[in-house]
């Protein structure tokens, strides 16, 4: 088996860990998330990071992730690279490492540093925290800054928004990173990120609001841009779990 990877320069103390990051893992029972794709917290000498763990593809996508495109461990270290240079909040990348077998993509791995946090952009949807106008309006803020800086989070959901109560505000930062684009992006689409969010009416169309503030857009067309992107999300994921109760 070979395998190729990318160290953090700041972190080139770590190269022994990287390199051996299939046992460190498999070694480890502090697993945070365990779906498709597997997530530990790992305490090495006294620091924590996060491992994530990308399952194997199937051949189609081991081959494109080998020879078309980069797959989705090295996506994800890339583009923290590219947040911090755009002074966007993500968990530091410490390095991405790929393990090939007969000259294709198998298992690889993405490590960051463990991030402190208070709660997600879940709990201020849900209500589960106190100041919820407030975070949402400087969500709204965070979300129209980083669409200006061309940052477009394909997975901009309930889970992939870490939040952190500073003094007088609030530090919002970005997990789950392997699908973004770097792009220039409307006020219109920019509202259709607003999507996967399922908020309360009142909450939706605050968010809107303040958006639409920034963007000099007409607040009733701007709803209607983001409510019309909701229902098709809905749509889509009624007829995913229609399909998937059929099988």
């Amino acid at each position: 088996m070979s395998h190729k990877y990318i160290l953090n320069p700041n972190y080139t103390h770590f190269k022994d860990n990287l390199l051996n990051i299939q046992t460190i893992f498999d070694a480890s029972n502090t697993s945070i998330h365990k779906a498709r794709n597997e997530l530990k917290v790992i305490e090495i000498d006294g620091t924590k990071y996060v491992v994530k763990s990308f399952k194997i593809p199937h051949l189609v996508n081991r081959t494109a992730y080998t020879f078309l495109r980069d797959g989705k461990a090295k996506k994800s270290y890339l583009n923290a690279v590219k947040l911090m240079e755009l002074k966007v909040n993500t968990p530091e990348p410490i390095g991405v490492i790929e393990f090939f077998e007969n000259n294709l993509l198998t298992q690889s791995y993405f490590v960051s540093l463990y991030e402190e946090y208070n709660f997600t952009i879940r709990e201020v949807f849900h209500h589960k925290v106190e100041n919820v106008k407030k975070i949402l309006h400087e969500f709204a803020q965070f979300t129209y800054d980083i669409h200006q800086k061309g940052i477009w989070h394909v997975d901009y959901s309930l889970g992939n928004i870490l939040i952190t109560k500073l003094k007088d505000d609030y530090k919002f930062s970005l997990v789950d990173i392997n699908r973004m684009h770097f792009k220039t992006i409307s006020p219109k689409e920019g509202l259709t990120n607003f999507n996967k969010f399922w908020a309360k009416e009142e909450d939706l169309e605050y968010i809107v609001q303040e958006y639409a503030k920034l963007s000099n857009l007409d607040f009733n067309e701007a709803l209607k841009i983001t409510k019309k992107s909701v229902q098709k999300i809905k749509r889509q994921k009624n007829i995913k779990n229609y399909l998937k109760n059929k099988k």
